[in-house]
């Protein structure tokens, strides 16, 4: 495979102006030629299609990780998990297309900057429209200043059409770098299990000419390779893509352990993140509404806090609702043990006071029952009137309350 980065640059560089060296950092010269190559590119995409055509996915998922942290394994579980269709975009397999082939053999394939422009030019392909997730980019430092500046002209886009009739066509963007991680002695161990079942594998296959050979490689197969290729992972993409951790959601997943633990952090990470999926004034339209899982961390403190302030408070109101409970409610409830669901009609006069109904939906949960409280108003006849002999009707109050919980698991026939 062809090299993908740039030649390292080391921290003196020839300035052919003045005969001498340049001081400049590393960082800085590292950023210079990002904007130059993410210029270059863009300038050459708008040529190729149009500027009113540059139109990519308003998400993307960016994947890396480390060596053997099981990327091939949890992409299909990611993409599933947010409803994306389309097979990931593989850095690996665009620089093995009969296009980038030809380029290769010409020694046109030199680095960041082809990487890029493959990268952008597949993500403009209408089938990733709803969301794309881009296995191996970026990975080295100028790559991640093209995705940075990526990211800003794509903003740059939304800003510009905002209000216009192409305003859909130029979603905010949304980028996620997803980082499976492992150390390095299970990085390595993990290597060499693969290089070793793909030797069998392969065996078995030519003992039976039966079925597609694996591809080998040569870090899977030596010690200090695997300990090689982790420190580069380490030195080079690990390092750079933690810079992006203030730019973009950065989602970092320990991959230690069995598939389903990966896929649980996997999940945890990729919740809902409205404040980056949302255009700025929807978001500040909703953001005072609390999000659930902010709600239910409190939750038992918060009840446990209510329950006693009814008992220093409210005292007698109290007194009378947990009274109900016990004398009216928990027979029937008890009676629907094996079901674990009972519904409940309720006219005491105790439950006209709105508290008394918060008391008894409290009591009910911190008891580990679910308790719902329906208010349903009857007119009922009260008496005739002596002059026009028409009923007078009163309304009164029923309380439905729907109680659930979990059933009996005894075993039936």
């Amino acid at each position: 495979m062809p090299e993908l980065s740039n030649p390292d640059i080391v921290s003196f560089k020839n300035d052919e102006q003045t005969g001498g060296v340049s001081s400049k950092p590393v960082e800085d010269i590292e950023v210079k030629d990002a904007q130059m190559i993410f210029d270059s590119v863009w300038h050459e995409l708008e040529k190729e299609v149009g500027a009113e055509n540059l139109k990519f996915p308003a998400e993307i998922f960016w994947l890396n990780g480390a060596p053997g942290a099981g990327k091939g394994t949890q992409t299909a579980f990611i993409m599933e998990f947010r409803d994306l269709t389309e097979r990931p975009i593989v850095v690996s397999e665009l620089l093995q297309s009969p296009e980038a082939k030809k380029k290769i053999d010409a020694g046109l394939l030199a680095g960041d900057r082809e990487v890029t422009k493959l990268v952008l030019r597949e993500l403009l392909d209408p089938k990733y429209e709803s969301g794309a997730v881009v296995d191996g980019y970026p990975r080295t430092k100028t790559q991640v200043e093209c995705l940075k500046r990526f990211h800003r002209r794509l903003s740059d886009l939304r800003s510009k059409y905002l209000g216009t009739f192409q305003e859909s066509q130029f979603p905010k963007p949304r980028f996620h770098i997803i980082m499976l991680f492992i150390d390095e002695d299970e990085s390595v161990r993990r290597q060499l299990l693969r290089g070793e079942r793909t030797i069998a594998h392969n065996k078995e296959v030519e003992a039976s000419g039966v079925g597609t050979k694996w591809e080998t490689r040569k870090t899977d197969l030596d010690d200090s390779s695997a300990h090689k290729r982790y420190k580069t992972f380490k030195e080079s993409t690990y390092d750079s893509l933690t810079t992006l951790r203030e730019v973009f959601h950065y989602h970092f997943i320990n991959a230690h352990g069995t598939i389903i633990e990966v896929q649980q952090r996997i999940i945890s990470e990729l919740k809902y993140q409205s404040s980056l999926e949302l255009d700025q004034p929807t978001y500040d339209r909703i953001s005072s509404i609390p999000l659930a899982e902010q709600l239910s961390l409190h939750a038992r403190q918060i009840l446990v806090n209510r329950l006693d302030s009814y008992e220093k408070f409210h005292c007698e109101l109290f007194e009378q609702v947990v009274g109900l409970i016990k004398s009216k409610f928990i027979p029937i409830v008890e009676k629907h043990s094996i079901s674990g669901l009972a519904y409940i009609n309720s006219e005491d006069a105790v439950l006209n006071d709105p508290l008394a109904i918060a008391m008894l939906i409290d009591v009910f949960t911190e008891r580990g029952f679910t308790a719902v409280v329906d208010i349903r108003k009857m007119e009922v006849p009260a008496r005739i009137d002596p002059k026009s002999f028409e009923i007078i009707n009163r309304v009164k109050n029923v309380y439905r309350v729907r109680i659930n919980f979990s059933g009996s698991k005894i075993r039936r026939g």
